[in-house]
C-alpha cells in the first residue's frame, strides 16, 4: 500500500464525514446562537434553555435527513469494500 493510496482513504473518510456531520452541527450551531441571542436580549441567563431547543432541533433535522445521510455512508461503505483486494496488495 503506497502512501498515496492510503491518503486517499484518508481523504475520502474525512469528506464523507464531514458531508454527513456538517449540516448537523450547522444546525445546532444556528439553533444554540439564536438562543443565546435571546437569552442575552432578555437577559435570562439560564444554561439549560439551550438544550432542549438543541436537542429537538438536531432530532429533527436528523430524522429528515436520515435516508441522506444513510445513502452517503452506505456509498462509502460500498467504496471501501470494492477496493478491499487493492488494499490487500
Amino acid at each position: 500500500m503506497s502512501p498515496d493510496f492510503v491518503k486517499s482513504i484518508a481523504i475520502d473518510a474525512m469528506r464523507t464525514f464531514l458531508i454527513t456531520a456538517g449540516p448537523i452541527l450547522l444546525v445546532s450551531l444556528v439553533v444554540g446562537f439564536t438562543i443565546s441571542l435571546l437569552q442575552a436580549v432578555t437577559q435570562v441567563q439560564d444554561f439549560t434553555l439551550t438544550f432542549v431547543p438543541k436537542i429537538l432541533a438536531v432530532f429533527g433535522f436528523m430524522f429528515f435527513l436520515l435516508p441522506w445521510i444513510a445513502s452517503s455512508l452506505i456509498g462509502f461503505a460500498s467504496r471501501i469494500i470494492e477496493n478491499l483486494p487493492n488494499y490487500v496488495r
